[in-house]
């Protein structure tokens, strides 16, 4: 398979391209600075660009098999409308270029999911926390939903540096652990990979946890 990946110089988005290319897939790197990825492969080819910039986005987007989006802010002390319009010109390019699977990494704790968390988390880490964060999520997710592509969104707990164990919990309704659980970034793009071609989770938002005692 063809893969586009956006975020594909941040942690989890270096996870995805990496298995993608042990699973044999052809890859595209769309990275914002050439600096920030160093990874090369034979099947591997890096795009600069900015998610901002429709243009850049659909001529990335044109010809792959899917996209797979890992974008996620620099900062959680503020809103970042750079991920809210890059979704939209992801979203937009992916529909006009017939380009129907898309794979989102948003987070637990998004949308529906909420209400299954604890109340530390909905009443002090969200707000606090993560509620700028959560807000961009939220936005684009609505954006996804709204399309008319074959889209998973996928919302881990805590993202965390470490192996791929393969062993973790997934479902539509899932509650971390206290204060607020965690999963390998590896463990996250795993999981992401395999939704290019599964259909138990199209048009849904599994939530992805670690078992604590793996983590």
């Amino acid at each position: 398979m063809n893969i586009l990946v956006f975020g594909a110089s941040g942690r989890t988005g270096r996870e995805i391209v990496q298995q993608a290319l042990v699973q044999q897939h052809a890859v595209t790197a769309f990275v914002r600075t050439l600096p920030d990825f160093d990874l090369q492969h034979e099947r591997l080819r890096v795009v600069k660009g900015d998610i901002t910039n429709y243009d850049e986005v659909e001529l990335a987007i044109s010809g792959h098999d899917a996209v797979m989006s890992a974008l996620g802010p620099h900062t959680l002390l503020k809103r970042v409308p750079a991920l809210v319009t890059g979704i939209y010109n992801i979203v937009g390019a992916m529909e006009k270029k017939g380009v129907k699977r898309l794979v989102y990494e948003s987070a637990l704790g998004v949308g529906k999911s909420k209400a299954d968390q604890n109340a530390f988390f909905r009443y002090l880490i969200l707000p606090v926390v993560l509620g700028r964060d959560y807000a961009d999520h939220e936005t684009n997710e609505q954006t996804i939903r709204s399309s008319r592509l074959d889209w998973v969104i996928v919302r881990p707990a805590r993202l965390v540096d470490g192996p791929r164990t393969g062993n973790y919990q997934v479902g539509l309704h899932l509650a971390a652990t206290f204060p607020f659980g965690r999963i390998s970034r590896a463990d996250v793009a795993a999981f992401m990979l395999e939704q290019l071609t599964e259909t138990n989770y199209l048009k849904k938002e599994p939530g992805i946890l670690g078992f604590k005692s793996l983590y």
